[in-house]
């Protein structure tokens, strides 16, 4: 008669990967999907801004049009910076293997948000300038100024409270005796 064996197991236990969530999946393929595309959009906006001050067109570099010209940079830089962020987003989001994955939804449609809403208030309150001061779609930008400030808090917070088992780099195994 043959005994049964008993497994016994020694050590933390191995967190799961995020990928073993299909969730976590999805907003990793969404992230790097949406980065890319407004990468392409703002490198293209980009483009056409330096076309516009290339061909000395007025209506961008009169000085009565500062606003709107500060308006349309502004636009450009939050737009290539936030892709950008999307993308590290996607990537980094693999490591975090303690992140709750309701908190991680929370975070990836914060970004998202502000992805959409600090850019476009820039952009479009370039639009309709009154007096030197951008129109009402300006409004946009602080909204997602916090929405941004949530996400990125989330996610540091998310990082920092993971730590994986075993060997830290840069730390060797002796004793400093």
């Amino acid at each position: 008669m043959k005994s049964p064996k008993l497994k016994i197991e020694t050590g933390a236990a191995k967190p799961s990967s995020p990928m073993d969530d299909p969730g976590a999946v999805s907003i990793v393929r969404r992230h790097l999907r949406f980065g890319w595309w407004t990468l392409l959009v703002f490198l293209t906006l980009g483009i056409v801004l330096e076309a516009l001050h290339g061909f000395k067109v007025g209506a961008y570099l009169n000085p009565s049009q500062s606003t709107r010209r500060l308006m349309w940079t502004l636009a450009h830089a939050h737009g290539t910076l936030l892709a950008l962020i999307n993308l590290g987003f996607g990537f980094s989001t693999n490591f975090f293997t303690r992140w709750d994955s309701g908190r991680r939804r929370l975070a990836s449609g914060c970004l998202m948000g502000a992805s959409i809403l600090l850019p476009s208030g820039f952009f479009l309150g370039g639009i309709n300038i009154r007096g030197g001061d951008p129109g009402f779609p300006i409004l946009l930008v602080p909204a997602g100024a916090i929405l941004l400030l949530i996400s990125v808090t989330m996610t540091a917070l998310a990082g920092s409270n993971d730590r994986a088992p075993g060997p830290q780099p840069g730390r060797t195994g002796g004793s400093m005796e």
